[in-house]
């Protein structure tokens, strides 16, 4: 989805908990262009209706799906070659309220607003990617109204209060995020599933702060903290385990050849960190409602579609 940018908010000193320094962030308003969701109000109470404007999500490998743990194949290739995931901090780092979820840009070396020596590219191969070199493109978040729901993917039957999507593209086979979507062995997503329990003083740092900023529709908040998408992530020994299936993207377009991977041991957040997702709105902030309770940005996850004959591997026993 394109966007333009206006109502730009002076930039304004923002005191760092964790160092003496002061970080300058940047708070504006993005309008969306015209496009062919213009209008269609939030995505995921009509996700019925897609197929009417996006074929593709009328395909046989749909996602996202329930994972029944005890059909998953062992595969020992992945024992061969590991899932290597190298995330590199990036110092300029945009959070988007597009109305339908969360998403958090980390800008990479081939950003042209990022000078240089501080653009990094995070990326992702082995275990089922083989040579292939993925690159971080954007990380997504789904939640639901309540911790009894939220997660777009469940396990054996079982929803998680939120979901981390992590989403690459083939940087040795395509030149960008789009050209790759669609395409053979174009995508790779790595879903992180999210549990509630103590407090993640990480999470805290790097995401509460800019969820206060982008309460509304089209709010986006860039900030020139470090941040590294890694600490999001379980410690390194469990990101071994996991498990793979051919699948989709989860919203419109809903294109196909997506390589999902989605990790075995979740991510731990309290109850007040799940609740600062639920505050944010699906409205603009000049838009009149009657009823802001029917306006808040929940449930944004798309209904569990048919495996059909897909297999599910996994990379343990």
């Amino acid at each position: 989805m394109s966007y333009s940018q206006s109502e730009d908010v002076p930039s304004r000193p923002v005191k760092r908990t964790n160092s003496s320094s002061w970080m300058i962030n940047i708070v504006r308003t993005v309008r969306f262009k015209h496009d062919a969701l213009k209008d269609h109000g939030f995505w995921y109470l009509k996700s019925s209706e897609w197929s009417t404007q996006f074929p593709d999500s009328n395909g046989t490998n749909q996602s996202p799906i329930n994972l029944v743990s005890k059909t998953a194949v062992y595969d020992p290739k992945f024992k061969e070659k590991l899932l290597s995931i190298s995330y590199s901090s990036s110092r300029e780092t945009d959070f988007l309220n597009n109305g339908q979820t969360v998403v958090i840009y980390p800008k990479s070396r081939n950003d042209t607003s990022v000078r240089q020596e501080q653009a990094v590219r995070s990326v992702i191969t082995g275990g089922p990617l083989d040579d292939d070199e993925y690159e971080l493109a954007e990380i997504r978040f789904h939640w639901g109204r309540c911790s009894r729901r939220g997660s777009e993917h469940t396990v054996n039957g079982k929803a998680f209060p939120m979901e981390v999507q992590f989403i690459h593209w083939n940087s040795t086979l395509y030149q960008n995020l789009e050209e790759a979507t669609g395409k053979e062995n174009g995508i790779a997503a790595i879903c992180l599933f999210v549990q509630i329990g103590r407090e993640n003083p990480a999470f805290k740092a790097l995401i509460a702060d800019s969820l206060d900023d982008i309460l509304y529709k089209g709010r986006q908040k860039t900030t020139y903290a470090p941040f590294n998408p890694a600490s999001l992530l379980p410690v390194s020994e469990l990101l071994h385990d996991y498990w793979v299936y051919d699948g989709s993207l989860t919203h419109p377009p809903c294109s196909e050849n997506v390589t999902w991977i989605l990790l075995r041991y979740p991510l731990l957040l309290s109850q007040e960190q799940a609740m600062d997702f639920r505050r944010l709105n699906t409205y603009s902030q000049e838009t009149k409602v009657t009823n802001a309770y029917e306006g808040k940005l929940v449930d944004n996850f798309r209904p569990i579609q048919p495996l059909n004959d897909r297999k599910i591997r996994a990379s343990f026993q």
